[in-house]
């Protein structure tokens, strides 16, 4: 492991800063897609993702990776994609059977927390298929928005793209729940197999 690879146990860092505020501004961004405010909205995502990549960036490069990073990330990550799929759901942009969907998968993964607690081990690092999966996400709500206020002619070009996202994204979500389950598997059976 590399020396910007190291696990910190700081928690006043700048990447740790820029996930807080990212994750401050989820009810934010929740009340402007439900008061149909897409523009702000948008604004929000888009300055939300940026700092996304920001604070993995800076984190990576300063040796400031922290726990508590790793925990505050990909939380600010569930978060948007709920409140965003919740928000899209009720304004009838995308259907229901979506949002549970990806709702039902977040929650299997939750329940890997206690277990893996129970056998000493802290939630799986995030897997690259995650990534891409929340990476295809996040991109395609703004779409989505993006076609539902666009005039018709660009929204017929937008919502195809838009969809053609949420579908890889909802493809690659389950495919990375599925290693997960398989990696918690392993380390629960490896557990069990040594010696006591």
């Amino acid at each position: 492991m590399s020396e910007s690879d190291a696990v910190i146990d700081r928690v006043l860092t700048i990447p740790n800063v820029l996930s807080l505020v990212r994750l401050l501004l989820v009810p934010v961004f929740g009340w402007l897609i439900l008061s149909e405010q897409d523009g702000w909205a948008l604004l929000v995502l888009a300055v939300s993702g940026a700092s996304d990549y920001l604070d993995g960036k800076l984190a990576r490069s300063w040796g400031q990776v922290s726990r508590v990073g790793q925990l505050l990330d990909p939380t600010a990550d569930r978060l948007y994609i709920v409140s965003t799929l919740i928000g899209l759901a009720i304004r009838g942009l995308i259907p229901w059977w979506l949002v549970a969907l990806l709702v039902v998968r977040d929650a299997i993964l939750t329940v890997t927390v206690p277990v893996l607690a129970r056998y000493g081990y802290g939630p799986l690092p995030v897997h690259f298929l995650g990534k891409a999966a929340t990476f295809s996400l996040l991109y395609s709500f703004p779409l989505l928005l993006l076609a539902d206020l666009a005039p018709l002619g660009i929204g017929n070009v937008v919502r195809p793209l838009a969809w053609a996202f949420v579908g890889w994204g909802t493809v690659l979500y389950w495919w990375a729940a599925v290693l997960y389950l398989h990696q918690m598997m392993t380390i629960i059976k490896a557990d069990r197999q040594r010696p006591s």
